[in-house]
């Protein structure tokens, strides 16, 4: 290869600027991905990144700037235009047919024909090739719906690698994946990089950018904060340049004073692990985590205490009364709320706005004769986005355009609209920024402060060890054991989330 062609860059962005109404996304970013190179692009949410791949995958076209290919300038104009020049975006939300096969899917629109009719021994021969390069075990024949998200995320992949993508685009790929198949996703990613392959990859999990990284590029505001090779990577850098500033402390855990019991439960059998009864207790102003592995029955736990799922047996107390949880209705009539894990399926309703999403679950409190007081609506809109500090144009603003931290922030802001007196969090931070974690964790702080039960499940050992007051630890449907603060550690935590006692042998059935 001669000097020139090694000196360019697989893919060059130059001078990028998008402009939304009311909002400047991307303000003349600038980044290159060299041949083979996995290039991390960090930022907190609403720092641009997802803004800019989308112009790089053809979602979405630039206001001014270029996009040079192997020297080249190109105009994606459309995603087709991006994938003819060996670029493709892998979304946060895979955008598969459940309904069909994976080789259909990996295909879909560039089915080979035969005599005029799709070839489907075509098919399963090219995507039996291409899910064995990449590692995934599955036949070719089986419905996308029948595979977990991790085999999901291998099917996109192996359908970017089937229109030779040169650059491959991954936007928060473990967001949904368990510590295995995230490693099963790491291996492919280095294998791919080994085969020439460039990466760009998105992630909130600063631990993984330190891992995979050959380079870093920081967004901030739309602008380039920052650029960190290999060896200056660390978490601190990361999130000094993310932020614009040193966060000393960075789980905000204060002692309160926990008062009475604000939720006892006793004998609690689910659905879907009726071998096993739950039982402990949360005290008003206490933050308790709830720690597991993927499985291990954590969110059919919130489900059942929100009402969600009806418990086959036992019994739930809320401030000394026993109370009866047969729908979601029968937990909010008694205090309860839950921020579910999956806010935009769950949480929200993203055509609608800030506003009538606060409103929501409050919204008979202030109607009258079926007619809806506006002005109590405004004001309590205007309350909860003052307190929780939402970045917006104003509260009518639709929350599908919100970040993901500020989507967060509504959907706590419904619920505390209601004053409730326990509040169920399920993995409260996932898919959100350093920043607006933080943001997160001093709310949980406060909330705690002001007398509020927090139950909250995390899959991030960090986060559980920082914020918590106690840790229940879960595994296969039971309580495998409790850990006051003084005694959280790492090892203790795994060595009950994996069935084991705390002193490391195993737990009796």
């Amino acid at each position: 290869m001669s000097d020139t062609s090694a000196s360019v860059s697989r893919i060059e962005v130059r001078d990028i600027t998008k402009t939304f109404p009311g909002v400047k996304a991307l303000q003349q970013v600038s980044l290159r991905v060299e041949p083979g190179e996995i290039l991390s692009v960090v930022g907190e949410n609403g720092a641009g990144k997802s803004t800019l791949m989308k112009i790089l995958a053809g979602v979405q076209s630039q206001d001014s700037g270029q996009i040079l290919v192997d020297g080249k300038e190109c105009h994606f104009r459309s995603v087709s235009d991006a994938m003819a020049m060996g670029v493709a975006l892998i979304h946060q939300e895979l955008n598969l047919a459940d309904n069909l096969e994976a080789g259909a899917n990996i295909f879909l629109g560039r089915e080979p024909l035969r005599r005029g009719m799709i070839d489907e021994a075509e098919i399963n021969r090219r995507s039996a090739e291409l899910l064995q390069r990449i590692g995934l075990k599955v036949s070719p024949r089986v419905l996308v719906r029948e595979l977990t998200i991790g085999q999901q995320q291998m099917v996109e992949i192996a359908k970017a690698i089937s229109i030779n993508a040169r650059v491959l685009i991954m936007d928060e790929p473990t967001s949904s994946l368990s510590a295995g198949e995230s490693e099963k996703l790491f291996q492919v990613i280095r294998d791919l990089k080994r085969d020439g392959v460039s990466i760009i990859y998105i992630s909130h999990r600063l631990a993984e950018v330190q891992d995979l990284s050959d380079r870093v590029v920081v967004l901030r505001d739309g602008r380039n904060a920052g650029e960190l090779q290999r060896e200056e990577v660390s978490h601190d850098s990361l999130v000094r340049l993310m932020v614009g500033r040193d966060i000393s402390r960075f789980y905000v855990r204060r002692p309160h004073a926990c008062q009475q019991t604000a939720i006892e439960v006793r004998d609690l059998v689910t659905q879907t692990w009726p071998q096993h009864k739950l039982g402990f207790q949360v005290r008003s102003g206490e933050i308790v985590g709830v720690a597991g592995l993927v499985g291990a029955g954590r969110t059919e736990m919130l489900r059942t205490l929100f009402g969600v799922d009806a418990p086959l047996s036992g019994a739930i107390r809320v401030a000394d009364r026993e109370v009866r949880l047969r729908s979601p209705q029968d937990a909010i009539a008694a205090g309860i709320a839950l921020v579910p894990e999956d806010r935009k399926q769950q949480g929200i309703v993203l055509e609608m706005t800030i506003r009538q999403n606060i409103g929501l679950p409050s919204v008979f409190q202030y109607s009258q004769l079926g007619f809806l007081n506006f002005a109590r609506e405004r004001q309590q809109s205007a309350d909860m986005t003052s307190r929780l500090r939402v970045r917006m144009p104003g509260d009518q603003y639709p929350v599908v355009n919100l970040s993901g931290g500020n989507q967060q922030k509504v959907v706590l802001g419904k619920w505390l609209a209601m004053k409730p007196r326990v509040l169920l969090l399920d993995e409260p931070t996932r898919g959100i920024d350093v920043g607006a974690k933080q943001e997160i964790y001093q709310l949980m702080d406060e909330l705690a402060g002001e007398g509020l039960a927090i139950l909250f499940v995390s899959s991030e050992m960090e986060e559980i060890i920082g914020m918590s007051d106690r840790v229940l630890v879960m595994h296969e449907g039971r309580l495998t054991g409790q850990l006051n603060r003084d005694q959280l550690t790492e090892e203790a935590i795994m060595r009950l989330a994996t069935g084991m006692s705390a002193a490391g042998s195993e737990r009796p059935e």
